[in-house]
């Protein structure tokens, strides 16, 4: 769906500006250009289908609907099935995050996707299976969404809600104003369509300079940090080397199909299985960059309380997977 993009990136890089492909600048760059417009593009078309979606479902009725269905915690379930489904890292599961807080989604469920999200997806699991064989997909692909479906319920109980940014406030208090004054103004959809493309807009602007900020540092870590520091720190089996995968994998930037390929050159440098996984699970699912997104949404307690989460949650499933695998 995006080779248009990469081959754009790859054209303005390595053609235009003449920056190898093989040197660690226009590796960094062609990463940055690629999810730079992915990313931007998606923010677009999801705040705008949000948009649509709120303008016929007001916000406070969907929040009624999930307060009213007793789901008994499926809501997370379902939340972390279509984080799965979803082909995104991180950074790329941010405009989604927003769409969803901006839609009525509770914190919760919108966390469970949020930690899925960059987990799980189908390119993974294919390269998975053949790297790894049915065993260490299936552990990998249950624990991803468990791993979601729990840390979204788990901090859906916190109330979280207050820690959101002064700026998405604003915006659910004029979504919700909105959404009141539209039930008594019926307007046509194409009367509704201007201000549903101007305020999606608005969105984009108000976090472009993070989103920015957040790939620029990922493309020079995915661009400049070498490999083989990994392999020396990690390739022993001493309980620490779990929880310093994790720390390390922090600053790392990249999605899970394009971590894989460098999960099995670990495993082939005798790094355990589960201390990999950990390693990616951490480095797409929390990152340095994700963090400086996020902070356009919310507070810096809340990152730091979802960011904790996570991180035990990433830790406690790294050194069970060195237990059964």
């Amino acid at each position: 769906m995006f080779d248009w993009i990469q081959n754009f990136a790859d054209w303005l890089i390595y053609s235009i500006f003449n920056i190898g492909a093989d040197t660690h600048l226009g590796t960094a760059l062609n990463f940055f250009v690629y999810d730079t417009i992915k990313i931007l593009i998606l923010l677009f078309f999801i705040v705008f289908i949000m948009g649509i979606v709120n303008a016929y479902f007001p916000i406070e009725r969907l929040k009624e609907y999930l307060h009213r269905k007793k789901l008994y915690g499926l809501e997370y379930f379902f939340a972390s099935i279509f984080g799965a489904i979803t082909p995104f890292c991180s950074c790329s599961s941010v405009p989604l995050f927003i769409g969803f807080v901006q839609g009525g989604i509770p914190l919760g469920v919108t966390f469970a996707f949020l930690i899925t999200s960059p987990l799980v997806n189908e390119v993974a699991i294919a390269m998975f299976l053949g790297l790894f064989g049915v065993k260490a997909t299936l552990i990998y692909a249950i624990s991803g969404i468990l791993l979601g479906s729990i840390g979204g319920w788990l901090l859906g109980k916190f109330n979280l809600e207050p820690l959101l940014s002064d700026w998405v406030k604003k915006i659910l208090d004029n979504k919700i104003n909105h959404a009141e004054y539209e039930e008594e103004e019926k307007q046509t959809f194409y009367q509704r369509l201007p201000e549903i493309t101007n305020a999606a807009w608005d969105i984009v602007k108000g976090v472009l300079l993070y989103i920015i900020i957040g790939i620029a540092i990922g493309a020079a870590m995915h661009g400049f940090v070498p490999e083989n520091f990994f392999h020396t720190y990690l390739g022993g089996g001493q309980w620490w080397t779990v929880p310093l995968a994790v720390i390390v994998a922090v600053p790392m930037y990249a999605n899970a199909a394009g971590i894989v390929p460098i999960i099995q050159v670990f495993v082939a440098k005798g790094v355990p299985l589960g201390t990999a996984i950990a390693f990616m699970m951490a480095t797409v699912g929390l990152s340095i960059p994700e963090a400086t997104m996020l902070k356009k949404v919310m507070s810096l307690k809340l990152i730091a309380i979802f960011f904790g989460v996570v991180t035990i949650a990433i830790i406690l499933s790294g050194f069970l997977f060195n237990l059964i695998l």
